[in-house]
């Protein structure tokens, strides 16, 4: 009885088969299968190998939520070289709430305010790459993927033998999660009842020079990698009583890449300058003013790329449909061929089968010895 069930569960799988075998016997092999074959397995790897490099490469996904924490601080990361000595000018915070920040993170380093040849290049290279990302945006993402962990590197020290002509402003600080106000302008800040002041009296206008260079300003946690909208920034100032403002608008944002995982700020500024004449009605105080804000929104990027099971399905719809097709195209070329062939042996049948005059000459007016016999 056992064997019985066996045989029948068997028998029905058998005949189960959608794939059933055709004896060798039966298949012909043809000069223009084993072509039509060859051009099927070269297209089938070429594709397969290209699709294998859509399978390695990677895309960004962005997504946009609320920002629900306003606890925490937010952190600027400063490097900015004025063309004023350090004993003239000073650099703090002034937040909305009308809040000193104290600016204890913040370095000053007497520096020449022309680069070196070696930074001069790299500061053109930085030029050039703002430039490209403001017409391809998706360079951004070239960046997001290049980012790594860690601290940035260490600056290149300047040429100071001869006598610094400017000031360096570098380090960070640490802020409210509120709109604030970051500048440099002349004099030391000093607290104040309603704010705060800067010992500007002291200084003569005709040092004034508020020419600058943004070697880097960004929000956040600094990653290696990234580029900021201001970074390699350059001001010449003609008149020595110049304001430069710049109008910040922060997006909080978290970087999650297959290197990095970082919550930093990315940032779109609108740049106005202007000189100050209170004669012609142009009223302000000389300086370099960041007004920046922080929008309620946060953007999420992460690094995505095609899962295994969709690249092996992708694969497999390759292969087959690639022999379908081809197996169908060989198939119609060849009955196309076979009913030509076909027509032209029934036309000459026809002409040998045509009724001789007297002459010996077909109807048609061929020769009847021209046919075959």
């Amino acid at each position: 009885m056992r064997r019985l069930t066996k045989k029948k569960a068997l028998t029905l799988v058998k005949e189960l088969d959608a794939f059933p075998k055709v004896p060798e016997s039966y298949v012909e092999s043809t000069a223009s299968g084993g072509t039509v074959s060859l051009i099927a397995f070269t297209l089938m790897a070429v594709l397969a190998f290209l699709e294998f490099f859509v399978y390695r490469n990677t895309w960004m996904k962005y997504e946009y939520e609320v920002d629900k924490d306003f606890s925490s601080k937010l952190r600027i990361n400063v490097d900015i070289t004025v063309a004023m000595k350090c004993q003239y000018i000073g650099a703090d915070v002034l937040d909305l709430a009308e809040t000193m920040v104290a600016s204890d993170g913040l370095k000053y380093e007497p520096v020449n305010f022309e680069l070196p040849p070696d930074q001069r290049l790299w500061h053109m290279t930085l030029l050039h790459i703002q430039e490209r990302l403001k017409v391809e945006h998706s360079l951004q993402d070239v960046l997001f993927k290049t980012a790594v962990k860690g601290a940035p590197p260490g600056k290149t020290p300047r040429d100071s033998s001869s006598s610094p002509n400017a000031c360096r402003i570098y380090g960070h600080l640490y802020v409210n999660k509120v709109a604030g106000n970051f500048h440099i302008t002349v004099g030391k800040s000093i607290p104040h009842p309603r704010g705060h002041a800067h010992l500007a009296a002291l200084v003569s206008h005709d040092s004034y020079n508020f020419s600058h260079r943004i070697d880097h300003l960004s929000f956040g946690e600094a990653v290696p990698g990234l580029i900021s909208p201001l970074d390699g920034t350059e001001k010449i100032s003609a008149d020595y009583n110049h304001m430069f403002q710049y109008f910040i608008t922060i997006v909080p944002t978290k970087l999650n890449t297959y290197k990095v995982s970082a919550e930093t700020h990315q940032y779109s500024v609108t740049e106005r300058e202007r000189v100050i004449n209170h004669a012609a009605g142009s009223h302000g105080v000389s300086g370099i003013f960041m007004k920046y804000d922080i929008s309620s929104l946060m953007v999420k990027v992460t690094e995505q790329h095609m899962p295994l099971w969709k690249f092996l399905v992708r694969l497999c719809g390759i292969i087959g449909g690639i022999f379908s097709t081809t197996g169908m195209i060989h198939g119609l070329v060849g009955f196309l061929v076979d009913v030509a062939c076909c027509r032209f042996k029934m036309g000459a049948y026809r002409r040998l089968d045509a009724p001789l005059n007297p002459q010996g000459e077909a109807q048609n007016g061929i020769p009847a010895e021209n046919f075959i016999q």
